[in-house]
């Protein structure tokens, strides 16, 4: 079967798929670490590059991903995931895969989840959220068709802030990720500023994908021009020249810039979500910042 990325998926998809710990709650080689204290966050990583690695050895690829140097996990819910390569964690407790993150030194921080899912099964999410110890959910799209209109992506922003003001009674934040389809324009409006105006920036916070730097905008500016705004971001380094996503580092993002910018924007979380073998250099380079 053809691999394809999220945004490839999600690009094709009118179905919507999903995708703070404080420094106590860090195993205690956490604490101390270079990068915890040079870039002050935990050093990251998201799990929808790794699907197939998890899929065959859970406790083994987390472990794997500590021993690069990453200190926590943002999980793909496993049932809103089933069928993308998290079926075999479908019947695991909040409890349980958080004792398995934890066990790998790794801190549970995020859950990215669909949209049919959070309206559908919402008690039960907030659930898992609340029994694997996250603060944060986070809703990975929409999944509207291509051609929706402007009308379309507010009716979505306003189901999502309801959700929101649930979870937040819940004490866990929700979350929305962007992908490239927010940065497209309709009737001059650029998507994504729309959707600042319309969602509750109390009851959702934003979770920016640094990733769209390949179409030209730039994640420190959106921290600037929104503070306080934001939860948590994917980072992901561009080169124009090879036309792909490169190690973190070797790319056109100005990283401490962005680090300067995310505490404007209020972020609390950054999480590496590129192809499996850009991942330890990544790590490497956001612990030598």
């Amino acid at each position: 079967m053809k691999k394809l990325t999220r945004r490839q998926f999600l690009g094709t998809s009118a179905i919507g798929i999903g995708s703070a710990v404080v420094a106590s709650q860090f195993p205690v080689s956490l604490k101390a670490s270079t990068a915890a204290r040079a870039v002050n966050y935990p050093v990251g990583f998201q799990t929808w590059t790794l699907r197939d690695k998890l899929d065959k050895d859970f406790a083994g690829t987390l472990k794997m991903m500590a021993g690069m140097g990453y200190q926590c996990v943002e999980m793909c819910s496993p049932p809103g995931y089933k069928d993308l390569g998290f079926g075999s964690l479908v019947g695991m407790k909040g409890k349980e895969m958080r004792k398995i993150i934890n066990d790998a030194g790794l801190a549970f921080e995020s859950t990215h989840y669909g949209f049919d899912e959070l309206k559908n099964n919402l008690d039960e999410r907030i659930e898992f959220a609340a029994e694997s110890g996250q603060k944060q959910m986070i809703l990975s799209s929409f999944g509207l068709p291509e051609g929706a209109t402007m009308s379309d992506w507010m009716k979505a922003a306003d189901e999502l802030n309801k959700i929101g003001a649930r979870t937040k009674k819940a004490g866990i934040q929700m979350g929305y990720h962007n992908h490239n389809m927010e940065f497209a324009k309709i009737d001059g409006k650029l998507i994504y500023d729309a959707l600042m105006n319309q969602l509750d920036p109390e009851n959702v916070k934003m979770q920016f994908q640094v990733a769209v730097i390949s179409i030209g905008y730039k994640a420190a500016d959106y921290f600037k021009k929104y503070p306080g705004r934001f939860i948590s971001s994917h980072l992901a380094d561009w080169s124009p020249s090879e036309n792909k996503n490169v190690v973190i580092g070797k790319g056109v993002v100005d990283w401490n810039e962005f680090f300067a910018a995310a505490k404007t924007g209020g972020v609390r979380n950054i999480f590496v979500e590129m192809e499996p073998e850009t991942f330890k250099d990544s790590a490497a380079y956001l612990h030598s910042l």
